[in-house]
Formats: C-alpha cells, sequence, structure tokens
C-alpha cells in the first residue's frame, strides 16, 4: 500500500475535502431557503438555477468546446440519473437538514454515498473502472455507518 504524500496525490484529496465540507453549508443555506420561499420544491428550483448561472461564466472563462448534442441519442439511459439524484438529494437536504441537524443529514448522505460506491466499484457501474470490494473497504465502510449511527444517538440524548 503506497500512503505517498505527492502533491499529485494529496492535491486532489484537499479538494475532495473542500467540496465536501460546502455541502453542509449548501444544505443549510437551501433549507432556510425553502422556508422562504414556502416549500422546498422551489427551493429546489431557485438552487439549481443559481448552478446553471455560476457554471455559464465557468464555460467562458475555461473556453470549452461547444456540447456534443449529436452524441446524446447514444448515451445510456443512466447518464440522465445524475440530474435526477440532484434534485432528490437538494429536496431531501431541504427537508431532512432541519430535522436531523447538519451533521446527522450530512453523516447519513455519507454513509450512503459510500454504501452506493462500493456497489459501483464492485461492478464497474456507470462506465467506471472495477474495484473490487474487500475487507478493508468493507471495514471502512462498516466503520462509517457504526460513525452515522453514533452521530444520530448523540443527537437524540442531546434533546
Amino acid at each position: 500500500m503506497n500512503l505517498s504524500l505527492a502533491p499529485a496525490v494529496v492535491l486532489p484529496l484537499i479538494v475532495a475535502l473542500l467540496a465536501g465540507a460546502a455541502v453542509p453549508f449548501q444544505a443549510g443555506s437551501n433549507a432556510a431557503l425553502g422556508r422562504l420561499l414556502g416549500h422546498p420544491l422551489w427551493a429546489t428550483l431557485v438552487s439549481l438555477s443559481v448552478s446553471v448561472l455560476m457554471v455559464l461564466p465557468a464555460l467562458l472563462l475555461m473556453r470549452a468546446p461547444a456540447p456534443q448534442l449529436s452524441n446524446l441519442g447514444q448515451a445510456p439511459w443512466w447518464v440522465w440519473f445524475g440530474g435526477v439524484a440532484g434534485v432528490a438529494y437538494i429536496t431531501a437536504a431541504l427537508i431532512l437538514t432541519p430535522r436531523l441537524g447538519a451533521a446527522g443529514f450530512i453523516v447519513c448522505v455519507i454513509a450512503g454515498q459510500v454504501l452506493s460506491s462500493l456497489l459501483i466499484d464492485q461492478w464497474g457501474l456507470m462506465g467506471l473502472p472495477v474495484r473490487p470490494v474487500n475487507g478493508l473497504r468493507v471495514s471502512g465502510v462498516v466503520l462509517i455507518v457504526v460513525g452515522m449511527l453514533v452521530v444520530q444517538w448523540g443527537t437524540r440524548s442531546q434533546r
């Protein structure tokens, strides 16, 4: 097992960590937006609209080539799942973050992400390379699920 701390290894870890650190703030801000607008789905629409407004200048600044729309007809059915999952996640965050708290919601999200990621890796779903499940990886996931339960129990004991 190579645990090298080369910049090529560390930088992606830091970027992923920072991206993950933004998620509880997204959940909290979207929950507040849902309360202000009167319904979680309106907040989901506004949030996704802001996302579109943020990505458009990034496309221009990065001089991204025009999309190859002709390829969409050949795409597998599951390529559309990202949009569906985005709506489901944002709406769940709007509804559940106020009930579970930021840590309670996010720890459940992380546990769900890791569990489904193991399945994706095991069978190479969605065009990703196969990365077989092994005892060490399963042990890590068990620790995450146990951590999720501890956070939930800790939250309930404070009420």
